[in-house]
């Protein structure tokens, strides 16, 4: 089960960016993760429990956004949604050749909550992928 290494991954990452921001206790992760990115959301949630013990971000809540996975045809500029299965085979031009994947391979943190030990709970946006794309 691959989502215990990602939730592993991610814990390990977001403890490392409280201790950077002197937080005391993480409350709230939230994660993109798209369609295509293999992941299931209920075992990501359990694993994420699981990894969650004894750290910092003991009690967090997990919060996943899904990203559709959309494509490109780069013969008629078509754009769909691929879904799952994947159809990388153009609706309108019927093409499969030229196809570019646009999104649903996303697996990164978005936002983590966590309390400082003077001022109370701030959300910190991640502009940057604190966990690397799928």
């Amino acid at each position: 089960m691959h989502e215990m290494s990602i939730a592993m991954a991610v814990v390990g990452q977001v403890e490392e960016a409280a201790r950077a921001g002197a937080a005391s206790a993480v409350s709230r992760v939230e994660l993109q993760v798209g369609e295509l990115a293999g992941v299931v959301p209920d075992a990501l949630a359990f694993c994420f429990e699981l990894a969650c013990a004894g750290t910092v971000l003991e009690g967090a809540e997990l919060v996943t956004r899904s990203v559709t996975a959309r494509a490109r045809c780069g013969a008629c500029a078509g754009e769909w949604p691929v879904g799952m299965p994947p159809d990388l085979c153009c609706p309108a031009c019927g093409r499969a050749t030229e196809v570019e994947l646009l999104s649903g391979r996303e697996l990164r943190v978005l936002n983590v909550t966590w309390e400082d030990a003077e001022d109370g709970p701030p959300a910190v946006p991640c502009r940057e992928p604190i966990s690397e794309e799928a």
